[in-house]
C-alpha cells in the first residue's frame, strides 16, 4: 500500500520498479482515467503514421501532372521498412 505525497503544489504516487516493469509503464507517457473505482493509470497509445497514406495519394491526385508521381509512388510502397522499428 502507499499514499500521497506531497510534490510541490500537487501530490503524487511512488510506483515500486517491478510494478512499473509489470505494467509495461517504464520511461513512456502516461495518461490518467478516473474510473469508479478510482484512478487507472495507462501507457499513451501514439498512433504513428495516422491518415498517411491518405494524405499522400491526396497530394498525388492534385498534382497528376506533376513528375513527382514517381518519388510518391516510391514513397507509399513501405515493403523495406518490414524491419523497421517504430
Amino acid at each position: 500500500m502507499t499514499m500521497l505525497i506531497k510534490i510541490g503544489n500537487s501530490q503524487g504516487v511512488r510506483i515500486p520498479k517491478p510494478i512499473i516493469q509489470q505494467a509495461n509503464l517504464e520511461n513512456i507517457e502516461i495518461e490518467f482515467e478516473v474510473v469508479k473505482e478510482g484512478l487507472l493509470l495507462k501507457p499513451v497509445k501514439k498512433v504513428v503514421r495516422e491518415n498517411w497514406e491518405d494524405n499522400i495519394k491526396k497530394t498525388i491526385s492534385k498534382n497528376r501532372d506533376n513528375k513527382d508521381d514517381a518519388v510518391l509512388n516510391d514513397f507509399l510502397n513501405d515493403d523495406d521498412l518490414d524491419d523497421w522499428e517504430w
